[in-house]
């Protein structure tokens, strides 16, 4: 399934679009690791946008979920779309055909945090 995300990058006067093309499932079948896919998908086109000129700049490295504001807004033709920001600057991906309640509980849910509060450095 591709699920096209609008880019727009601080310190610019456009946004631009790519897509998310390895979301294995259809919307209305999602679990929480399909989810996982569409958000650090739009974090790496987002970085692919920024470092655009930079040859080999997906480095390949993980991506943590934390520290981006996230919203589910229904979309005005129907459906959803997912929109995060980060100082970075923001994307929204969409129109999804999804139950906004279950998409956002499933964000909720892939947001948390992998490690224990313990083991975390301040």
């Amino acid at each position: 399934m591709k699920i096209p995300v609008d880019i727009w990058l601080r310190g610019t006067n456009v946004a631009s679009t790519e897509t998310i093309d390895d979301v294995a499932r259809e919307p209305e079948a999602w679990v929480d690791e399909d989810v996982r896919v569409v958000l650090e998908g739009m974090l790496k086109a987002m970085h692919r946008r920024k470092h655009a000129a930079q040859v080999g700049s997906d480095t390949g490295q993980g991506i943590a979920l934390r520290g981006l504001s996230w919203i589910v807004n229904p979309y005005e033709d129907g459906g959803v779309v997912i929109a995060i920001e980060i100082t970075m600057g923001a994307a929204v991906a969409g129109p999804i055909n999804i139950d906004r309640a279950k998409l956002e509980a499933m964000i909720a849910r892939v947001m948390v945090p992998s490690t224990p509060a313990s083991h975390s450095v301040h």
